[in-house]
């Protein structure tokens, strides 16, 4: 709604906005680009008009959505999951996400479940086993095992410990 109010105020006709992505009526933004970038700047947005930035940037959406919203629906093969959604080959999308982000898919699809598995813990009163069952983990120690290495606390001592910070999904 925000994106949406900021794109109406310097006259743009906005079709739809969702996650990551916005459809507008108009053809050519090269006049009001600068004023688009800085406002959406101000609101923590960006402009990603580069072709491979906006492959990169919907892979990291999809992953989001599906961890985040969808994640106990059902158990999936990430790479045919994103092969299939963007209509690409994966061994091409995987080479692209680490020529640009310096990191793997399957790196950032780990850091993402790490961040919701924090969200479960300090929020829910779910055990771990429902958590590792919601998420899709093949055990309660597997689980644990990834929690510790991204995080180096176990579940445990995170969700006892003063300090349980929790990183913006973004900036993951």
């Amino acid at each position: 709604m925000v994106v949406q109010s900021e794109l109406e105020k310097i006259g743009l006709h906005p079709i739809s906005v969702e996650l990551g992505e916005v459809e507008i009526e108009e053809e050519n933004l090269d006049n009001i680009q600068d004023t688009l970038n800085s406002s959406l700047s101000a609101l923590g947005f960006e402009l990603i008009t580069d072709k491979q930035d906006q492959v990169v940037d919907k892979i990291k959406t999809l992953i989001i959505e599906l961890v985040h919203h969808h994640s106990n629906e059902t158990k999936f093969n990430l790479s045919a999951y994103l092969a299939k959604e963007l209509s690409q080959d994966y061994n091409t999308l995987s080479h692209l996400f680490s020529e640009i982000e310096g990191r793997t898919i399957e790196k950032y699809f780990i850091a993402q479940k790490i961040e919701k598995v924090k969200e479960l813990l300090i929020y829910n009163d779910l055990t771990l086993s429902e958590i590792a069952y919601q998420l899709n983990y093949s055990s309660v120690g597997h689980l644990s095992n990834q929690f510790k290495k991204v995080t180096g606390f176990t579940p445990t001592a995170f969700k006892n410990s003063e300090n349980r910070s929790r990183s913006q999904l973004d900036k993951l």
